[in-house]
């Protein structure tokens, strides 16, 4: 099969960009032959046959200094148009949609029913949700003040304009909004054949509109690794990624207080690496990739996934567990999905100190227990990822 993977961002950024480049690989890897769209950038490491891509438009540099801005976020023509050629020189049999709100547009759904129309009416269109964007307009459910909101859960999008929850800004709310309300009255995403959803929690706040309820189906990312075994473990407790309020870092530093004799190690980036460093017993390593990063999860006793706001299926998460590492993981999204309660780690209430100290009492007093449970746990696979989407891919 000839796949066109689409992502606005063509290098490596987040999440989203983590799942095209392994998925891609993963396809190829089964002889199918992949191409990518999205925006052009002198740092994209994977691309298209036709040399097709978006300009780039720097959104931060506000409205003012960029007037085609507020209209881009919305609908894009440039988009359609690069798609077109694109989906004329490659004729691919799948288009999968990754991240492409605000730059690409939803716009570019449009484009491909257009050529699956005119050119191949076998044309599947694939989506997967990264985020909840498409029935909250800032993305996260979280307002202004980074506290749960789903007031948008009903399509009044007129919630994140009054309450300025996209950054705050009563500019960008009202652009969220009036892209929400555009997409919600377009047909464009009536089109789309199947929306991978990568947790359960994500699934279910898509079903609340009956517009995706048929055509959501859950399947946890995949992560592929071998585990490590005869690891001595190191008396430190671990939280990798991003270090912020909203990720529950502060929390987590709340409950440190409580273990003076326990190192508590924080690697990643964020606004709270300044936190950090006013705990005695934490130490920030920085940024870690590769071996260093594996060798420092399977090293922890446990790690700790504190967000505060709906995560919706966080490697962390997954990979603490394979390198036999017990998690504590809070109450929000997708994360209790991805743990065996009481097996592998523990769930406690997101931004409570005092339950996420117990929780970690537990796991410390009942390590063996813990670490032996996690040598036997299993999660997606890309073998069994790739099953599941040829099903999807084929309809």
């Amino acid at each position: 099969m000839k796949i066109l993977l689409v992502n606005k961002f063509l290098y490596q950024k987040g999440g989203s960009e983590t799942y095209v480049f392994k998925l891609g690989e993963v396809l190829e890897k089964y002889g199918h032959t992949v191409e990518y769209f999205g925006l052009e950038n002198e740092k994209n490491i994977v691309g298209n046959s036709a040399g097709s891509y978006v300009s780039h438009i720097d959104f931060n540099e506000g409205i003012l200094k960029n007037l085609k801005a507020p209209f881009r976020i919305i609908y894009s023509t440039e988009a359609r148009l690069k798609l077109r050629k694109v989906l004329e020189k490659f004729r691919p049999d799948v288009i999968h949609l990754n991240n492409i709100q605000f730059q690409l547009t939803p716009s570019i759904i449009l484009e491909a029913e257009k050529y699956r129309k005119e050119a191949n009416p076998d044309l599947r269109i694939v989506y997967t949700a990264h985020d909840y964007q498409l029935v909250c307009p800032s993305h996260g459910f979280f307002d202004s003040n980074i506290n749960i909101c789903e007031k948008c859960l009903d399509g009044n999008y007129l919630h994140c304009l009054k309450t300025k929850c996209m950054k705050n800004s009563r500019a960008k709310s009202l652009l969220a909004t009036a892209d929400a309300y555009c997409w919600k009255y377009s047909k464009a995403y009536s089109y789309i054949d199947k929306i991978i959803c990568p947790s359960e929690f994500l699934k279910s706040k898509l079903d609340t509109q009956e517009r995706f309820s048929d055509k959501t189906v859950t399947i946890h990312n995949f992560f592929d690794a071998e585990k490590i075994e005869n690891v001595k473990k190191e008396n430190y407790i671990l939280e990798f990624g991003h270090l912020s309020r909203d990720k529950g870092t502060l929390t987590l530093l709340e409950a440190a207080k409580n273990f003076p004799e326990t190192k508590i190690v924080f690697a990643g980036y964020g606004e709270a690496e300044e936190s950090i460093k006013s705990v005695p017993n934490a130490e920030y390593v920085g940024f870690k990739t590769g071996k260093e990063l594996k060798e420092l999860i399977a090293k922890a006793m446990l790690t700790v996934c504190p967000s505060e706001i709906y995560e919706n299926c966080p490697f962390s998460v997954i990979e603490s567990q394979i390198y036999g590492t017990p998690v504590i993981g809070s109450r929000m999204g997708g994360i209790p999905e991805l743990i065996r309660e009481g097996k592998t780690g523990l769930i406690f209430e997101a931004g409570n100190p005092f339950d996420l100290t117990e929780k970690i009492k537990e796991i410390i007093n009942n390590s063996d227990k813990f670490i032996r449970n996690c040598k036997s746990v299993s999660f997606e696979t890309s073998d069994s990822y790739y099953e599941k989407l040829m099903k999807i891919y084929k309809g």
